[in-house]
């Protein structure tokens, strides 16, 4: 369980795993960079792989996670699939199918629904959210069985983006980089647990990842539990079976984007979980065929 959870988390926290959303008047608005581009007319499609290593004594232990992103002047599309495995599945067996639709703003996304499908073979749970201008409505089936002591509130979880939103809004949001190009903190609502990244700027550093390489920004990732947690979780500071920091590289990219390649973590069971970007690519949607 231990090593199912090390993995999965470090996938989906990123995150993978997860992402603060920007809203028009949290943020200074740019007419440049990809997303201005995009409210201009410039429609795109994103394409973006994260793939996983780790070994647990002889036996490698892998995960990828795969994201389509369709960005339109005025709305946006993503579909992605996270799975990670053992050998043969004997040692993890973590499968989940997430899509979000949304609107495009210059200086973010902002989130109106979001569905996962977890088909780990057992709860098999599905849940879905619908966000409203004061209110939203989350369905989860099976049930939770509980919403964590204390639970999300509404203010909270408006102030948050879907784990999936919010990964790729992070990644595409306007910085000044000068001051903080980290960005943060990352606000993750998943239907019950509420999630804040804090990222912590490190400087510049070389890297290499099979997309990308070259000198991106290192930023160490805090992980605080903010609601929907059991009582015994919510003062934890560190990812679920990962020590010390979780060390993201960001790639500054031509177009204004800021995208993580490359992401490390140490766990006591499975040593050290590397995760990197394996396929990143912008195509102008009239250039896509379905």
């Amino acid at each position: 369980m231990t090593v199912r959870r090390a993995l999965a988390a470090l996938m989906l926290a990123t995150p993978i795993a997860t992402v603060s959303p920007v809203h028009a008047d949290s943020a200074t608005p740019t007419d440049t960079g990809l997303l201005a581009g995009i409210k201009a007319g410039e429609a795109v499609r994103m394409e973006y792989q994260i793939k996983a290593n780790a070994w647990l004594l002889f036996l490698p232990i892998t995960g990828k996670a795969n994201f389509s992103v369709d960005l339109k002047p005025d709305t946006y599309r993503i579909t992605s699939q996270v799975k990670t495995t053992g050998l043969a599945d004997i040692l993890v067996n973590y499968d989940m199918a997430l899509a979000a639709t949304g609107y495009v703003q210059k200086t973010g996304l902002e989130t109106y629904a979001y569905g996962s499908q977890n088909s780990d073979g057992k709860k098999n749970r599905r849940v879905n959210i619908k966000y409203h201008p004061d209110s939203f409505d989350m369905t989860a089936s099976p049930v939770f069985g509980d919403l964590g002591d204390p639970p999300a509130s509404t203010e909270q979880v408006l102030d948050a983006r879907d784990p999936i939103t919010a990964l790729i809004s992070f990644a595409l949001e306007p910085r000044m980089v000068d001051e903080d190009p980290c960005g943060g903190p990352l606000k993750i609502f998943d239907g019950r647990q509420l999630t804040y990244l804090h990222l912590e700027n490190q400087g510049l550093t070389p890297v290499r990842s099979t997309a990308w390489s070259g000198d991106a920004y290192e930023c160490h990732v805090r992980m605080e539990r903010v609601a929907g947690y059991d009582a015994d979780e919510i003062n934890r500071d560190s990812l679920t079976a990962i020590d010390g920091p979780l060390r993201m590289w960001l790639a500054p990219l031509e177009n204004g984007a800021t995208v993580p390649v490359r992401i490390e973590a140490n766990s006591k069971d499975i040593g050290t979980i590397t995760l990197q970007a394996a396929r990143l690519s912008f195509t102008p949607l009239s250039d896509v065929s379905d």
